[in-house]
């Protein structure tokens, strides 16, 4: 081969060569930037790249800000927690991006950050610039370490301006962090006049999560403090909040519930409070005597059923003839009691009876008094027998009777009364005044000035002196009326019919009341 042939080959292969360490070098170059994302930025510039809201890729830069963001959820979320106070809008301002194409937007706050943002090819590519910082690598870390030193700031801000003391402790129980609260404390403790410095002294021994009480200086009483410890890997953080509200309102609850045992103690009435779930919750001496349970059953705080059940076995409420009935009968009673319309009376096998009322209380409560009315249905029964009696006696009697109040109203009256006037004034319960029966006499009877007498005798209200006059009814017999005084400013009017008088007489009768004049009450009557 000639040489020129030689060279010829030297040279194209030469060419050749060339061009294949351009394409290399071309190709690397792709590789490269591919690797850094796809942006045409170096890789360490804040740019985040969205498909809606799904975020395909980020910078390194960008994703130690999202890091840095402790917002919750997807990339977009967190990015826009830290846009948003920047950026008043963006998120609408982003969603317009299709249309507008190009975006620049300029921060609120003095850090003096630009969002600019661009829609390529149906993505989002979100940019965050900062002034004067060129691309190479300082605008990721500022970025990052604001949001950071922002967040310990906020963080700073709401543990110094809470009022509850906060503090960590070391694992030795040094205290190595506290709030302006804690230090508060801490001065309170040692008293006004003290200097205190770091070390923080320690305020709670051993703190454990619960109640617990600490010491002020010139105090007579403990401070008390809910604690709250959260265990860490080298220590733990305690929470305190003053707790001394609650524990004089527990204070004041027990001594109330103290002043209440004790004057339940007194009362003769059994009392019996269950809660919401019908739990005893509070009795009284009374409760054991009236029901029968010894004092160890009701300190067990059984339930309403078994309190009623309990007893039903000591015989202290009426025997049920089916049980199944009774038992239902008792849920029907607590739920009238639980609207407040229960109201039985129970009558005892031993002969005694019992008032069971009940009652709502606040919060679900319901309160039960048992009251021994034995004494009082006896004498009611006593009083009724009495009545009875004197109802039988004066119904006895051949005169016709009826007693009015002090009032004038008709208390009471005779079968002699209802046969002598065809009318039986006891069949009404309506009041029936003086004046109303008065019509009824007259009515029946020649006139006569005894009428007007007798209302005026029943109306009087000093001393009264008994009185009889005359009258005749419409059939031709005569008629004896009688007044007279009777305790508590009653007055008895009798009528009885009788022979004829002697003529002779009459005018005698009628010659002494003109001569003698109106009796003494009549007087005291007008007057």
């Amino acid at each position: 081969m000639a040489l020129s042939d030689w060279f010829g080959l030297f040279v194209v292969c030469s060419a050749a060569a060339t061009v294949a360490l351009a394409a290399v070098a071309w190709f690397g170059r792709k590789v490269e930037t591919a690797r850094g994302g796809l942006f045409a930025e170096p890789a360490q510039a804040t740019v985040f790249l969205f498909d809606g809201e799904t975020m395909l890729d980020a910078s390194a830069g960008a994703r130690a800000l999202l890091a840095a963001t402790r917002a919750e959820g997807a990339p977009w979320q967190r990015f826009l927690a830290f846009a948003a106070p920047r950026f008043p809008g963006v998120a609408a301002q982003l969603d317009r991006l299709p249309e507008l194409g190009h975006l620049s937007m300029a921060s609120a706050l003095a850090d003096g950050l630009t969002l600019v943002a661009e829609w390529r090819g149906g993505l989002r590519r979100i940019s965050l610039i900062e002034p004067h910082v060129e691309t190479s690598g300082r605008l990721i870390d500022s970025l990052a370490q604001k949001a950071l030193d922002q967040e310990l700031e906020t963080l700073r801000q709401i543990t110094d301006a809470s009022p509850h003391p906060v503090w960590r402790e070391g694992a030795d129980g040094s205290v190595t962090w506290a709030n302006h609260a804690y230090v508060a404390l801490a001065l309170q403790v040692s008293g006004a006049d003290a200097m205190i410095g770091w070390p923080l002294p320690r305020l709670f021994a051993n703190p454990e999560t619960g109640r617990l009480p600490l010491h002020l200086a010139n105090a007579t009483a403990p401070a008390w403090f809910d604690c709250h410890v959260v265990a860490q890997p080298e220590g733990r953080i305690v929470f305190a909040v003053p707790a001394e509200a609650a524990v004089q309102a527990e204070q004041a609850l027990r001594s109330f519930v103290q002043t209440l045992t004790k004057t339940f103690a007194h009362l003769p009435i059994g009392l019996a409070i269950f809660d919401r779930q019908r739990k005893l919750q509070l009795f009284n001496p009374a409760l054991t005597d009236l029901s029968g349970l010894p004092v160890d059953f009701l300190s067990a705080r059984p339930s309403l059923f078994a309190f009623l059940d309990a007893m039903r076995e000591r015989g202290t409420i009426p025997e049920p003839k089916d049980y199944k009935a009774w038992r239902l009968q008792m849920a029907a009673m607590e739920q009238s009691a639980a609207e407040g319309q229960f109201e039985e009376t129970w009558t005892l096998p031993s002969g005694q009876t019992y008032r069971i009322l009940g009652r709502p209380h606040p919060e679900g409560a319901l309160a039960l008094l048992i009251q021994d009315i034995s004494d009082e249905v006896s004498r009611a029964r006593r009083m009724r027998a009495d009545l009875e009696i004197g109802q039988s006696v004066i119904d006895a009697t051949d005169e016709a009777i009826a007693v009015f109040s002090s009032a004038g109203q008709l208390m009471m009256s005779n079968l002699g009364y209802a046969r002598l006037w065809a009318h039986d004034p006891m069949e009404t319960l309506a009041d029936q005044p003086i004046a109303d029966l008065a019509r009824t006499w007259r009515a029946a009877c020649a006139p006569s000035h005894f009428w007007a007498l007798a209302e005026g005798y029943v109306a009087t209200t000093g001393p009264r002196e008994p009185w009889v006059s005359h009258a005749r009814l419409n059939d031709g017999r005569p008629l004896r009326c009688r007044l007279a005084p009777l305790a508590g400013g009653a007055t008895l009017v009798g009528f009885s019919t009788e022979p004829a008088p002697d003529r002779a007489a009459e005018p005698a009768v009628a010659h002494l009341v003109e001569r003698e004049g109106p009796p003494r009450w009549i007087g005291a009557a007008k007057g």
